[in-house]
């Protein structure tokens, strides 16, 4: 999704963000990061835009008024795009905000990294991204050296692991009117209500309602929908819904497109399940305000990301797992009344 092998770090300012609600202040720095020479640059590069070469899901800034001129950081991102020169005083604006907003006591104080970048691509465009970045946790390293014919160690305290990015967006200079199209890694930490502050309060986003989203959505509803909603309306066993299961992601796999008629009549079949699923949809779309259609193109990244949830796995008290990956008849449910026990009859042909 996003790739960085042509990008370059521009400009890059860095300021102190404490916790408003345990009384700690924030520090502002003077001017942009000097940096003299290749080696930091690099690291810095790796440190903040490597997390995101797996992260697949693209959001947009928004307002709950509905007007995404109200978000603050889409004034701050059209500013900057609009005249990179006023990049640093956005970037003091940026961190007052911050600490507006992260006022829960379990939210930890950190160094605040704004950075304009070049040339970083995003589904296949290369463009120019603001990087607003948060480092809340700290390391000691220790470091060997040699000394005297031999060797001596030492060690630094609270330093920062260029692998483990804790907090991050990158907000990309296209789509403007939609409020841009942005990506995001959050490392949560202090508990759910603490969690919220950096997407929900700092950033405001809302999920770009694109293929990937669209694939992964339905996906999802499916899943909730056979293994919670069928039993209110059919007598199904674990095998059979286990089946359906199976048919569906058979179905997002092989297929460019979805069309909900088709893959409600090969996957599903019952009329009656056909036209609950077909609500149970809908009443999603409407309670999340996320219309996701009745086609769409199928994203393999979405489909990907989803069979890792979708189990296959018959459970059976501690004894047994049974895998399902294919033909359902060549299983059998039944009953032993001697043994007063259910049971369970496979059929193959080799063992392997």
């Amino acid at each position: 999704m996003v790739t960085f092998f042509e990008a370059s770090l521009d400009t890059i300012s860095v300021h102190h963000v404490g916790n408003q609600g345990r009384a700690e202040l924030y520090a502002l720095s003077d001017h942009p990061l000097e940096l003299k020479d290749e080696i930091i640059p690099n690291l810095l590069m790796q440190y903040f835009l490597k997390p995101f070469e797996k992260v697949n899901e693209v959001y947009t800034l928004y307002h709950s008024s509905g007007d995404v001129k109200l978000n603050e950081l889409y004034h701050f991102a059209t500013q900057v795009f609009e005249d990179k020169s006023q990049f640093h005083g956005i970037s003091e604006q940026v961190a007052n905000f911050l600490y507006q907003v992260a006022g829960h006591p379990n939210i930890k104080d950190g160094e605040l990294y704004m950075v304009y970048f070049n040339n970083v691509q995003i589904e296949g465009t290369t463009l120019d991204a603001i990087g607003i970045f948060k480092s809340e946790n700290k390391e000691t390293y220790l470091k060997v050296y040699p000394d005297k014919g031999g060797f001596q160690v030492d060690y630094e305290e609270n330093a920062i692991n260029i692998n483990k990015l804790d907090k991050g967006a990158l907000i990309f200079n296209t789509e403007k009117e939609n409020g841009y199209k942005v990506v995001v890694i959050d490392k949560t930490n202090g508990g759910q209500d603490a969690a919220l502050y950096w997407k929900d309060q700092f950033l405001q986003l809302k999920v770009r309602n694109d293929s990937f989203n669209r694939t992964s959505n339905t996906l999802g509803i499916y899943k909730n929908f056979v293994t919670q909603k069928l039993d209110d309306e059919f007598e199904m066993s674990k095998a059979d819904k286990i089946d359906l299961l199976n048919r569906s992601m058979k179905y997002f796999k092989e297929k460019d497109t979805f069309d909900m008629d088709e893959f409600t009549g090969e996957v599903i079949g019952n009329p009656k399940a056909i036209e609950s699923f077909k609500t149970f949809k809908s009443q999603y779309e409407q309670e999340f305000d996320s219309p996701i259609g009745d086609t769409f193109e199928v994203s393999g990244n979405a489909v990907k990301k989803q069979s890792r949830v979708y189990k296959s796995v018959l459970k059976l008290d501690k004894n047994f797992h049974i895998y399902i990956h294919g033909n359902k008849e060549l299983i059998e449910k039944g009953f032993d009344e001697g043994k007063h026990m259910n049971y369970y009859k496979v059929y193959f042909k080799e063992e392997a």
